[in-house]
């Protein structure tokens, strides 16, 4: 059994937690916001979030594994899902803490002026990310080239995109710019991109067996379409070479197959050509000199 003593410190104490939970914050007209009201609300917002997250997600899966929609269009979805959800646990949230929903008409013209001027790129990036959802200029999986960055759409964000290079480093790209600057979209409509490999050969070199071994390699190379064929244009008598340039059509799936198939190429053009004796030609210069007359030949001594 507690003391006289311990129940009157008990009381006390039950007494300061009663006066801390009905504390009064503040007041906004005849409304009074007490502390357990927003305690309970931010207790609501947070758990609210972790819900829509999972259920945003689960949804997102359900998705995925009925197998009618592609990757593109079920990331959107689920982001919208989950905007949603937000949305109504914020909506619930408010009155629970004692905030009316019509105190933001009052609030809209100063909101408004937040966001034109602290919140102005936030706001631009998050309608972009949402423009760029609907009309999908860039979808999940795509390679592009924007601003000097080349790489894979890993994921289309509320504020940025994340690009993956080719060397394994992810570049976060504002939304806003995918709208604003010039974009590469190498795969927008199909994977198939066409590569050019240029080789100059010497004066003198065989032209039609130049042109036959340079289709033999591109025949020969799995990765390279066979229709359309690739083909060969003979397209300039250089200053140093006999300049051929070989166009084929190949299937990418990363920023770095098109180099690996132009690699492949040259390697084994250089192959075929040492073995039918065709020069791969190199700059050179010729000097002519005049041997009418004895040559002149002076020789200085530097000194220091």
């Amino acid at each position: 059994m507690f003391s006289e003593s311990t129940h009157e410190v008990l009381d006390k104490i039950r007494e300061v937690l009663v006066t801390l939970w009905h504390f009064e914050l503040f007041k906004t007209g005849d409304n009074i916001i007490e502390f357990n009201q927003v305690l309970i609300a931010l207790l609501v917002l947070f758990v609210g979030f972790i819900i829509s997250k999972w259920m945003s997600r689960k949804i997102g899966r359900r998705l995925t594994s009925l197998g009618k929609l592609n990757a593109n269009t079920t990331h959107a979805l689920q982001r919208l899902f989950h905007m949603v959800f937000v949305v109504i646990i914020v909506l619930v949230a408010l009155p629970i803490a004692g905030i009316p929903i019509t105190i933001f008409t009052v609030l809209g013209g100063a909101v408004a002026i937040g966001v034109g001027f602290g919140m102005q790129n936030l706001f631009n990036n998050l309608i972009s990310g949402i423009i760029l959802m609907i009309e999908k200029p860039i979808r999940i999986g795509d390679i592009v080239f924007i601003g000097g960055d080349e790489g894979r759409v890993e994921g289309i964000g509320n504020r940025c995109t994340r690009v993956r290079r080719g060397n394994g480093v992810d570049v976060l790209i504002p939304n806003s710019h995918f709208l604003e600057q010039e974009v590469i979209n190498w795969t927008l409509s199909d994977s198939d991109i066409r590569g050019e490999v240029l080789v100059g050969v010497a004066y003198g070199s065989d032209t039609k067996m130049t042109h036959d071994l340079m289709f033999k390699a591109a025949q020969h190379n799995e990765k390279i379409h066979e229709s359309p064929k690739p083909f060969i244009l003979f397209e300039d008598f250089g200053d140093n070479s006999l300049g051929f340039r070989l166009y084929y059509w190949a299937r990418v799936k990363s920023p770095l197959d098109i180099n690996r198939i132009n690699s492949e190429l040259r390697f084994r053009i250089d192959e075929l050509f040492r073995e039918a004796d065709i020069c791969i030609a190199f700059p050179q210069r010729d000097i002519h000199l005049d041997t009418l007359k004895p040559l002149e030949i002076n020789i200085l001594n530097k000194t220091s």
